[in-house]
């Protein structure tokens, strides 16, 4: 992960921060070269340009170092050089700016591959360069002349002994501290990044759930309303054309029309319980109120709205799933409710509920003219193929060859199916 993550460039602000860092760095570095020369800690210590340049190269570089780390991490380390071998006095700030520029190298170097090579060939050019002078003084007996060389284990080992540990521990604290750096801010990216996406995943599925809600609840008040007011206008044109001549049958027909205005205001009503009602509760008001134990319901109201109308049920009748029931309910309503449509005043209708091993299926055949809805369909027809589909069924809608239309709704019969 970490490898293929590219830092992006920091703010201005971190620039300001490392100007003002850089800036302490080379004020602390003047004052500390100032206070190792007045306790004569050199005997000859470093000409005052050089100590100068050197103590400007270990700090002022710094102010840049997430800006070009890899450049940076090379002029301290050769200021570093310069300090230690021409007795520069100053020995703490140096060893700082060294640390954070090897550390910002890590921490910063986008070219993973190029900062660890850098790292380890700065590291390797300073060991060398302890070692050797480590072999100068234990080959020129006039340097530390207070300090033993007898023995296996002499003060002078000690001595080399603690700086090789000293430099390792300095060294290897900042390689490692670099490169933890930049993994905990790859991490960081990564977090933020998923983050971001799944704020965005959360806001896509709930723009989903809204419109599969919208075309849900239009689904239904489609399927209510269209049904019983395509029974309302037939049953008021019939009662208007015999209101004078037949007082009785217009008497008829406008108690048809009462009961599907109470029907339909009565679904309404269920529906508006379903929508508030929590997920729970709304499957069982939305899909047990209806269901294939309707079916001879609405082949009566088709009846009595004028339009013949039969029901056969083929197969051994078993119980299904409310889902399955009120779907096959609601496909049966709107072709019955298309038949009275589309299909003429001489049409009926009849109803097949087929009873397969391993199936379900309702079959509603009507006798009218069969063509209105073969080319254009409608939101009906829409929302019976969402519903169908919705719990893995098939569903088949056309003009027969031999006159009128047929909807058939096959839906499969797993064992999660069968109540």
């Amino acid at each position: 992960m970490t490898d293929q993550w590219t830092r992006p460039r920091p703010a201005t602000r971190a620039y300001q921060r490392d100007a003002l860092a850089a800036g302490l760095l080379a004020i602390g570095a003047t004052v500390s070269a100032l206070l190792y020369t007045r306790v004569g800690w050199y005997l000859e210590p470093a000409p005052l340009w050089l100590s100068v340049v050197a103590i400007a190269g270990m700090t002022v570089p710094l102010a840049f170092r997430r800006r070009a780390p890899e450049l940076v991490a090379i002029v301290v380390a050769i200021a570093f050089f310069v300090c230690g071998q021409f007795s520069v006095p100053e020995l703490l700030f140096c060893n700082i700016a060294l640390f954070v520029a090897i550390y910002t190298l890590g921490a910063w170097g986008r070219d993973r591959r190029r900062a660890a090579i850098m790292r380890a060939a700065i590291i390797a050019a300073m060991f060398v360069w302890v070692i050797v002078n480590l072999l100068m003084t234990v080959s020129d007996p006039e340097k530390l002349p207070d300090v033993s060389r007898s023995g296996v284990f002499s003060q002078l080992a000690a001595l080399a002994v603690i700086q090789v540990l000293t430099n390792a521990l300095y060294f290897g604290a900042a390689y490692f501290f670099g490169n933890m750096a930049y993994a905990a801010a790859a991490e960081h990216a990564t977090l933020e990044a998923r983050t971001a996406e799944l704020a965005e995943e959360r806001e896509r599925g709930a723009a989903q759930a809204v419109a599969l809600d919208r075309v849900n609840i239009a689904r239904e008040l489609h399927d209510v309303v269209a049904h019983h007011v395509s029974v309302m206008g037939v049953q008021a044109g019939a009662a208007r054309r015999v209101l004078h001549s037949n007082p009785a049958q217009a008497s008829a027909s406008l108690e048809v029309i009462e009961q599907s205005a109470r029907s339909a205001v009565e679904e309404l009503q269920q529906l508006l319980t379903t929508l508030r009602t929590d997920e729970s509760d709304a499957a069982s008001h939305s899909a047990s109120t209806r269901g294939l134990d309707q079916l001879g319901e609405l082949v009566e109201e088709s009846q009595a709205a004028g339009t013949p109308a039969t029901l056969t049920v083929i197969g051994d009748p078993r119980p299904v799933t409310a889902l399955v029931g009120f779907t096959l309910y609601r496909v049966a309503q709107e072709a019955l409710t298309n038949t009275r449509k589309h299909a003429g005043s001489r049409a009926s209708a009849d109803l097949r509920l087929r009873y397969a091993p391993d199936a379900v299926e309702l079959e509603v055949v009507d006798s009218g003219v069969g063509h209105s809805l073969a080319t254009t369909g409608g939101l009906g027809q829409v929302g019976m193929r969402e519903r169908v589909s919705a719990i893995g069924g098939d569903l088949e809608v056309g003009p027969r060859s031999r006159g009128g239309y047929r909807v058939r709704a096959s839906i499969p019969l797993s064992a999660e199916a069968v109540r």
